[in-house]
């Protein structure tokens, strides 16, 4: 060739094997990313066949990771995570810490040394954001109660795998040097010196981005804005993306991946933060998929025959380890049983993180080059189940209740947000109307009930919101409203009308028919996103149902006849 085109060869095999392999995963009812990984495998150096240059590809992969973290921040609330934060915290935690003492333990058994398995548990403690958010969004769970615990917690996850990123490369060396001898003193001042600057320099890079970024960043996307071109915003996105987490790695020693997700964060106090995210998705995307065949191209086929065990071990940790000790963190924090499945299904796999993270350990020569082969795997087989993890969610459900006196008991137990307290006036229970759902939309109903005088009971999952509204002297029970002792607690039998306030209608059914069965004369308001739904809900004569759409449009149209007069008619 008169030259050289390994960057345009790198990147056309990784672009048309991921295509391939990702329509043939979808064929199969399996996440695209799991057909990526495969890309990378086949033009990976431990295949037969073409090698893509692998150098190209890892720095092509670090672009990926900018844009993937970028994105991250984009739609990293600090609002939604505090409204789940009194179980999203602490259950990340102690999930990351039982997940990594499980992985680290297997590898000590394994006899790998104490830096590799701490790298290798962390490895496996977290679950992919892109995974998780791109299963509830396919369920339709991702504006849920449940999906916003389970999005929740894996921010946590993934903030403290920022941190980890971070303070790995300054902790390597006492990593290595604990075991037998754990090295001379002034030696390990040394190393907490170094992580005593690495955190200082962490610091400072945050403060400088909450200070300065959080009025620059968003200023900047602005100016841009008002030129009108679409490609200079694009442009701009990408630009203050990729160049933030190259300074930031730069001047403070961080990694990319936190540079990015704070110019991320940063961007979204900007008015245009939504059409920022649309704007760099397709490029985002793109990117990421070659992240995802990079990663590909490090894995090794032949762990899979040479150390089937092993492999079973790391399966075994990812799909039953994390999915019960989330399980039973939920269930510890008095949560119901389908909101405890629903988290430990959307952990219940590994992605990007773990990739990350288990590059960086083979780097510093903390993990071997087996463990991420293990990792990699582990990843394409939970990656690969996940889809029928959260399809086995509700019969699950269904099956353990009906088996099960323990379950039934977790759901019917003796809980103090899930009847309403003793100093509720129960005089005023009578004919009040009972709301399902405080989001957005139950909200504005529940004030307008309240400036009325109308009396009513809030029936929400979120219990933290249940906790807020009864201080704030609104009677409220936390629970399922699909289940007859959660309406029976909203005195659902002397109720004027039952108001289902949320978007998600797959129990909608359930509730009315328990509604009346306990109450005949009820009046039932529904709400939908569909016509076609809110159609079928109407020939089911489940009750008057709304679209927001078309309310939407009756209130614009009333605003226009309101304020518009029609032309006076010639003579």
């Amino acid at each position: 060739m008169p030259h050289d085109v390994s960057l345009i060869a790198t990147i056309a095999a990784g672009f048309g094997l991921a295509m391939v392999f990702g329509l043939l995963a979808t064929r199969f009812k399996m996440p695209p990313l799991v057909g990526y990984l495969l890309a990378g495998i086949v033009v990976g150096p431990s295949t037969p066949g073409f090698v893509a240059d692998v150098g190209l590809a890892s720095q092509l992969a670090e672009i990926g990771v900018m844009l993937l973290m970028f994105g991250v921040g984009l739609h990293f609330s600090l609002k939604d995570l505090m409204a789940v934060k009194a179980i999203a915290v602490p259950g990340a935690i102690v999930q990351i810490a039982v997940a990594t003492a499980l992985g680290a333990g297997v590898a000590l058994w394994w006899g790998w040394s104490p830096g590799g398995a701490v790298v290798f548990g962390l490895c496996l403690s977290v679950a992919s954001t892109v995974v998780l958010l791109r299963a509830l969004e396919s369920k339709g769970l991702l504006k849920s109660v449940n999906g916003q615990i389970a999005v929740g917690w894996l921010v946590v996850e993934d903030l403290v795998m920022v941190m980890v990123l971070v303070l790995l490369p300054a902790l390597a060396g006492l990593l290595k040097a604990h075991g037998g001898d754990a090295g001379p003193a002034p030696e390990a001042r040394e190393i907490w010196t170094t992580v005593g600057i690495t955190l200082a320099k962490v610091t400072a890079f945050i403060v400088l981005m909450l200070v300065v970024g959080r009025r620059l960043l968003p200023k900047l996307l602005w100016w841009v804005a008002r030129t009108g071109s679409q490609e200079l915003f694009t442009l701009g996105v990408v630009a203050i993306a990729v160049g933030v987490a190259f300074g930031a790695a730069q001047l403070f020693d961080v990694s990319f991946a936190l540079g990015a997700f704070f110019a991320g964060m940063m961007m979204r106090e900007s008015e245009f933060s939504h059409r920022a995210a649309d704007e760099s998705l397709p490029l985002r995307d793109a990117f990421a998929v070659l992240f995802f065949v990079s990663v590909g191209m490090l894995f090794d086929p032949a762990v899979v025959w040479n150390e089937p065990l092993k492999l079973l071990a790391v399966v075994a940790i990812i799909l039953v380890g994390k999915t019960m000790a989330a399980v039973a963190l939920v269930l510890a924090f008095r949560y119901p049983l389908n909101t405890a499945l629903t988290v430990g299904a959307s952990l219940a796999q590994i992605g990007e993180f773990s990739f990350i993270l288990a590059g960086l350990g083979v780097a510093l020569g903390l993990l071997p080059k087996e463990g991420q082969s293990l990792v990699l795997a582990g990843a394409l087989i939970s990656i690969a189940a996940n889809a029928a993890v959260f399809s086995a969610i509700e019969p699950l459900r269904r099956w353990v209740l009906a088996r099960s006196a323990l379950a039934r008991r977790l759901e019917m137990r003796d809980d103090p947000l899930a009847e309403l307290p003793m100093s509720t006036d129960h005089r005023l229970l009578s004919g009040q109307v009972v709301l399902v759902g405080y989001g957005r939309v139950g909200r504005r109903i529940a004030r307008a009930l309240r400036e009325r005088g109308i009396p009513l009971v809030v029936v929400e999952q979120n219990r933290e919101l249940v906790n807020a509204l009864r201080q704030d002297g609104l009677a409220a029970v936390s629970g399922d409203a699909a289940t007859p002792e959660v309406l029976v607690q909203g005195h659902i039998a002397r109720a004027a009308m039952l108001v289902v306030a949320i978007p998600d209608t797959v129990d909608v059914r359930r509730m009315v028919e328990i509604a009346r069965t306990l109450n005949p004369g009820i009046e039932v308001v529904l709400r939908t996103h569909s016509a076609e739904e809110a159609e079928w809900l109407r020939q089911e004569g489940l009750g008057e149902v709304f679209v927001g759409e078309h309310e939407l449009a009756r209130g614009m149209a009333a605003h226009v006849l309101e304020r518009v007069s029609p032309p006076a008619s010639g003579g």
